[in-house]
């Protein structure tokens, strides 16, 4: 776990990190902001692979030719903080549900 942690970028999953801590502040403290925590949780992840993913394919550019296996394992960790920001998403709508009042 702390692997994935460090390969996804200390910067991008510190953020993701601060914004689950939040989420999990406002579902003690403020329920309405709920929602919103993991939809911004959910944006960090998306900027951050479409940065770092911008960055890689100006290094390319660059570079010229590389290999497959190369451009794969970039690929393979540009990925993780957006999933990171979809797990975050996930949480922020199970507890909004579970606040929900019940009819």
């Amino acid at each position: 776990m702390i692997d994935l942690f460090i390969n996804g970028g200390m910067g991008w999953m510190s953020m993701l990190t601060i914004e689950l801590i939040a989420l999990f502040f406002a579902a003690w403290k403020a329920p309405t902001w709920v929602r919103e925590i993991g939809a911004i949780a959910l944006s960090t992840g998306i900027l951050s692979t479409f940065i770092v993913l911008f960055n890689a394919f100006g290094t390319i550019e660059m570079a010229g030719d590389i290999s497959m296996s190369l451009l794969c394992s970039g690929l393979r960790l540009a990925i993780i903080p957006i999933c990171y920001g979809i797990l975050i998403f996930i949480a922020s709508l199970v507890i909004r549900i579970v606040q929900k009042p019940r009819m």
